[in-house]
């Protein structure tokens, strides 16, 4: 297993769609655990290959998003990362 925190810090927005496209080759055939805060990122992927971590009642949770489940609100707005924004996705930091 490899893990990577926010591999996206740096790079240039075109970049990071490369950085995307190899995440997506080395996910065949390996394990790839990425954080990132990166709406750019959320928008080159998947809902199925996002997993949200976020903390409830003292406890961390994880989730993968279900593309039939966001189907409507990807209608209204198009991509992952306008979700995150609008904290559909859940994941933000507990205050």
């Amino acid at each position: 297993m490899t893990s990577r925190d926010e591999p996206e810090l740096g790079l240039h927005p075109f970049a990071i769609n490369l950085l995307a496209d190899m995440m997506k080759e080395v996910s065949q055939t390996k394990q790839l655990i990425v954080s990132t805060q990166s709406v750019e990122l959320l928008n080159v992927l998947e809902p199925e290959h996002v997993v949200v971590a976020q903390r409830i009642n003292g406890a961390t949770t994880l989730e993968r998003l279900d593309s039939a489940r966001l189907k409507l609100w990807l209608d209204d707005y198009q991509d992952l990362g306008e979700l995150w924004k609008r904290n559909v996705l859940g994941g933000r930091p507990s205050l």
